[in-house]
């Protein structure tokens, strides 16, 4: 049967449709013709850090060439931080909605009721798997292997070298430990490369098997720490001036860190765009390039003070600096060479517009927030009504209204940069007006020159706030650790998930209770571990209300096990060990039912 044949039949199936009243998924009707996706974000790479952006000095070749052949959203922004960032992304939400609010302490664990694209993709047949940094959840129900990803290569926490590294294998960016489908697995070579190595094997096995994919590369690079980065590029790069590219004027001593900072930072970058390089040519050598939709974008802004364009901020900030990205969308099947949109669009578009391309239904009980941009990059002329856009993200255990937040409707932006690690901003909310396409870098407050334009956008936020808030009951509670069930026998509590309350977070003499709900009443072998030879002490455990002390022998970091019974329902686990009167909680802590 010839394709005129087919999309003949097609169109008489449809009118059927059409007159009978029978509806099937849009995405079963477009099998035949669906597209691939790729979704690639770096972590704290900024929207500056490109030679498509102009950067002069940070190579990324392959990346350029993605943005001539390809589409580009040149006005689109994200979170100021990872996780929110990365829930936003994942759902289509605000990420206030999800119970994602920060990125540690147990706020950056995702609802686990929240639909993912990986759960739409995969529901309607297409093969799901995420490499590198997932950050919304690292036991049962909030994994990526829970939230819709078949397969699954990633690391623990927000990044490699936090409390949350498996035992024995810390901070290493080259030959790390990583969790493969749940399971800690020794792996050899750079990150990166791993990341990008299994996303392709994913991809093989999918193409072979005749099977559409959706893959997630979430790079923790050119996150810190930057002891272990790409020699060969780092030794390039150590012969680079930056100080073109720098904000500050630093004295001499701190431009010399700086500048070492910045080679790591590029050798990072350059090691990513070297790996899209080699995706692209895997893709095209499966002869799947023209029907793949291959996304880039960056997760917030640049991890130091340096270039953002025309803009300013950096990481955490809400001015544009800290929240704008370019998207690139490259998709020969739809999308012309070289389209542009200035029209403004965010992380939450990107699920609609992804379901869009495919012919899949969002989810009813799931409403989003964003919408398909995709007419704005296979059009000539789209329409886009006018809206407000709001992000808003700062440390503590509650969004608070007015703390650290940037509207943005059309041309204006009504801003609170009231600072990223406070948990609360004391005193009067000093609100800033700025119309970016005159004032791009906010120079000029014009919040008291424009009274109506003020009023209007503060009335918007509010509105906003008082919505995401009320999501659901309780909407700001975090998620709880699901323990004993055969999805995952062995849990793993890090300092990445306690909800703290002794020291900084993750001091060695902080504390805090990992909030869990048992699946049945169970005896569990509990291990507590340390990441220091400790002196001999002893160790409290409770668990709700039970209590139990164990003695620790000097010197062990691991190996302190014991037997606890943990009831079925909701609870609380902490562990406050105590040495020469001294008392702080465990590095990690390992649940093994019994």
């Amino acid at each position: 049967m010839n394709r005129s044949t087919i999309n003949f039949l097609s169109l008489r199936f449809l009118f059927f449709c059409v007159l009978t009243g029978f509806t099937i998924p849009g995405a079963v009707l477009a099998a035949d013709e669906r597209p691939n996706v790729i979704v690639i974000m770096s972590d704290d790479q900024g929207g500056g850090d490109y030679g498509f952006q102009g950067n002069p000095l940070i190579e990324t070749p392959s990346l350029d060439t993605m943005f001539k052949n390809g589409g580009c959203l040149t006005n689109f922004y994200v979170s100021p931080v990872c996780a929110p960032t990365r829930a936003s992304l994942m759902t289509g939400r605000y990420n206030y909605r999800t119970r994602c609010i920060d990125t540690y302490i147990g706020r950056a664990m995702m609802d686990s009721d929240e639909k993912t694209l990986a759960e739409y993709l995969h529901d309607a047949g297409y093969q799901t798997g995420i490499y590198g940094k997932w950050h919304l959840g690292d036991n049962y129900p909030l994994r990526a292997n829970d939230q819709g990803f078949q397969d699954s290569l990633i690391h623990r926490g927000g990044g490699i070298g936090q409390p949350s590294d498996p035992i024995g294998a810390e901070g290493k960016y080259t030959d790390p430990t990583l969790i493969k489908n749940g399971i800690e697995t020794p792996m050899q070579g750079y990150c990166t490369d791993i990341y990008f190595d299994a996303a392709m094997q994913f991809i093989d096995q999918s193409v072979n098997a005749k099977k559409n994919f959706f893959t997630y590369i979430a790079t923790n690079a050119p996150h810190g720490p930057f002891h272990d980065v790409p020699v060969d590029l780092y030794k390039k790069y150590q012969k680079v001036d930056f100080s073109p590219i720098l904000i500050n004027k630093l004295n001499k001593n701190r431009l010399e860190k700086e500048n070492d900072k910045l080679a790591r930072i590029a050798a990072m970058i350059t090691n990513i765009d070297e790996n899209v390089g080699r995706l692209f040519e895997r893709l095209e050598s499966l002869g799947v390039l023209d029907n793949t939709i291959v996304i880039y974008l960056n997760d917030n802004g640049p991890n130091s003070m340096r270039f953002v364009g025309n803009m300013r901020g950096m990481k955490a900030h809400v001015d544009d600096g800290g929240i704008r990205s370019p998207l690139l969308f490259h998709w020969p099947a739809r999308v012309k060479s070289g389209h542009r949109s200035n029209l403004m669009c965010a992380h939450i578009d990107v699920l609609p517009t992804l379901l869009d391309a495919c012919s899949i239904e969002s989810s009813k009980t799931h409403p989003v927030d964003g919408r398909s941009f995709l007419p704005l990059l296979v059009n000539d002329q789209a329409d886009w009504p006018n809206r407000s856009l709001v992000f808003q993200t700062h440390r503590g255990d509650k969004p608070q209204l007015y703390h650290h937040f940037a509207l943005h409707n059309g041309p204006w932006k009504l801003v609170h940069p009231s600072g990223f690690g406070k948990e609360k901003f004391d005193g009067n909310a000093k609100l800033e007006l700025y119309n970016l396409s005159q004032d791009p870098q906010q120079k000029n407050n014009l919040a008291t020159n424009q009274p109506e334009v003020f009023a209007r956008l503060k009335a918007n936020y509010e509105s906003w706030f008082e919505d995401v808030s009320s999501t659901r009951p309780d909407n700001y509670a975090p998620p709880r650790i699901i323990i004993g069930t055969d999805f995952e026998p062995i849990t793993v509590l890090t300092r990445q998930d306690w909800r703290h309350s002794q020291g900084k977070p993750w001091a060695r003499d902080s504390n805090g209770a990992w909030l869990l709900e048992a699946a049945k009443p169970m005896s569990y072998e509990i291990e507590i571990i340390f990441n220091y030879s400790p002196s001999k002490g002893n160790a409290l455990i409770e668990v709700g209300n039970l209590t139990q002390t164990i003695e620790i022998p000097a010197g062990q970091k691991r190996g302190h096990v014991h037997r606890i019974d943990i009831p079925q329902g909701k609870t609380s686990l902490k562990v406050t060990a105590d040495f020469d009167g001294k008392k702080q909680g465990p590095h990690q802590v390992i649940l093994t039912r019994q």
